[in-house]
């Protein structure tokens, strides 16, 4: 008892010693060597008041075993030299004395604590932000004069909120209602789910006597919850949008391919396939002769798994789906028979197990919205570089002759042909484009997923559905059939769980191509006629 008044009359009088009056007091110092625990650990949390890179320097030399004692000197040993741990002065030689200055679990758990105080006022942001989380379950009424000098001086947002919620919760405890409810209003202001069991503990009144803090407590709670909502509807838009963006680089060449020829292409997730392999040949390649570009892989790999995917849709369309135009059902099976074929080759070829395709430096790490929210680097960049394919092939066929031909073709081909457009080379190099651009969506699907013989199975369905919901043959249709699925989907797993919500769409949208057959966009003029 006579201990803990100590410890609290020198926490309010360390609270009230200014930064100019600060410095290592010696006796304090020699104190960290005190045979009584409770002795070490407060000469700790005294010395942590100074907040300075002396004290710094000695309570880091604790941690890492590198505090010696010689008589009543504490010696400071960084690397092979020794200083004063008081005064700084270097000493040398080492005395043969000297013996090292020993410490419990206990004191190893409060000294790791006053250290991540102590690294609030560090000039690296990364090591402040770690700092402060740390301090959120750990800090004790002995950090509030360190904590609000971190306030006074912190100027980015994040760090900042995490410390004053730290002294916040450090407010909680004490006896006058006045700084409990002023703690509780902060807590509400917060967005960390980890506040919720907090909060949810002060409107029980067994454990908070004071009422006006319980009906703030609650007011805070119903806040925080409002944060959370949000944070969790915002990461499954944004889910939504980086499954849709996938969805339709899948579905963009199937959407070419099957409004220019009618073509039921089965095979169509093997040429994501093929495209997502050639990322990891490409991968491998840099790992190999150009280690120091390694980063810089995926850019290679793009025209690559294009032009591998493009040339594989040409391949397949000359040799086979050339002779089933006109016959729908045997075009279907003709292709689900090749997907076969390439799926066994990509086993034979790179075997059965699935190869790892590692994210350059640069499309790692994420964005951090809210504590609960954070929107990773390399779903941000298919996002973008999905719409930045869907330009191109907008400019594609709006802005040149082969985009003209393609979309008369489509719209009529045999009045298309009649007026000398070439039908049949048409064919080709719009197979070709549809499979390459399917090529493109493999470089992204390696981003996210590993990359296996298997992989296009899962996205074939969805593909389809995006291009019969969107319109056959519509660019725009496509993007809102893709985006409003992927949307849709992920919002409809968090309430209904994901194979409920593949129910859910897939009968949805057979209701609406009931009732609205042409899809969201209908084509203008006559569909493909042989």
């Amino acid at each position: 008892m006579i201990l803990r008044t100590l410890l609290t009359l020198l926490w309010l009088a360390g609270m009230f010693v200014s930064p100019a009056q600060a410095a290592l007091d010696p006796a304090l110092v020699k104190q960290l060597n005190a045979d009584d625990t409770d002795q070490k650990i407060l000469a700790i949390k005294q010395l942590a008041l100074t907040a300075d890179a002396d004290t710094t320097r000695v309570l880091q030399a604790l941690a890492n075993d590198a505090l010696l004692i010689d008589g009543d000197r504490v010696i400071r040993m960084d690397g092979e030299r020794a200083y004063d741990a008081v005064t700084g002065q270097e000493i040398s030689p080492l005395p043969e004395t000297a013996a090292t200055l020993v410490i419990n679990n206990r004191v190893r758990g409060e000294l790791a604590t006053t250290l991540a105080a102590l690294k609030l006022f560090v000039p690296n942001r990364d090591q402040r932000l770690a700092a402060a989380k740390e301090l959120e379950d750990n800090a004790d009424p002995f950090f509030i004069p360190i904590l609000d000098r971190a306030l006074a001086q912190e100027r980015d947002p994040e760090i900042k909120d995490l410390v004053a919620q730290a002294r916040a919760l450090i407010a909680l405890k004490s006896p006058d209602p006045a700084k409990r409810l002023a703690a509780v209003k902060i807590l509400g202001e917060s967005d960390n789910p980890s506040l919720k069991v907090r909060l949810i503990a002060l409107t029980d009144p067994a454990k908070e006597p004071d009422e006006r803090v319980r009906i703030a407590a609650k007011t805070s709670l119903r806040a925080l919850n409002a944060r959370l909502t949000l944070g969790e509807n915002i990461e499954r838009i944004f889910s939504g949008l980086s499954l849709g963006s996938v969805l339709l680089l899948a579905a963009l060449g199937l959407a070419i391919t099957y409004g220019v020829m009618g073509v039921i292409n089965m095979a169509h997730g093997e040429l994501l396939m093929v495209g997502a392999y050639a990322t990891y040949i490409v991968q491998t390649l840099f790992r190999h002769y150009f280690p120091g570009a390694l980063d810089w892989y995926v850019v290679a790999a793009v025209p690559v798994a294009f032009f591998s995917a493009a040339l594989a849709g040409i391949i397949l369309e000359r040799t086979v789906i050339r002779w089933l135009y006109g016959r729908p059902l045997e075009t279907l099976l003709a292709t689900w028979g090749l997907s076969l074929i390439l799926i066994q080759a990509a086993r034979v070829i790179f075997g059965p197990q699935n190869l790892a395709v590692a994210n350059p430096s640069w499309m790692s790490g994420g964005v951090q919205l809210m504590s609960n929210v954070v929107l990773p680097w390399n779903r941000i960049i298919i996002i973008g570089f999905a719409l930045f394919v869907l330009a191109l092939v907008w400019v594609l066929l709006n802005r040149t002759r082969l985009g003209l031909f393609v979309r008369a073709v489509t719209q009529n081909r045999a009045m298309a042909g009649c007026v000398g457009v070439p039908t049949g080379r048409i064919d080709t190099l719009a197979f070709g484009l549809g499979a390459g651009i399917a090529g493109l969506g493999g470089v992204a699907l390696s981003q996210i997923a590993n990359v296996g013989p298997d992989m296009g199975q899962g996205y074939i369905v969805d593909s389809f559905m995006v291009v019969v919901l969107g319109g056959v043959g519509q660019l725009a249709g496509a993007v809102w059939a893709a985006l409003g699925l992927g949307i849709a989907s992920k919002f409809l797993e968090g309430w209904v769980g994901a194979v409920i919500a593949k129910i859910v769409v897939l009968a949805f949208i057979i209701v609406f191509i009931q009732k609205r057959p042409q899809g969201l966009f209908a084509l203008k003029g006559r569909f493909v006629e042989n």
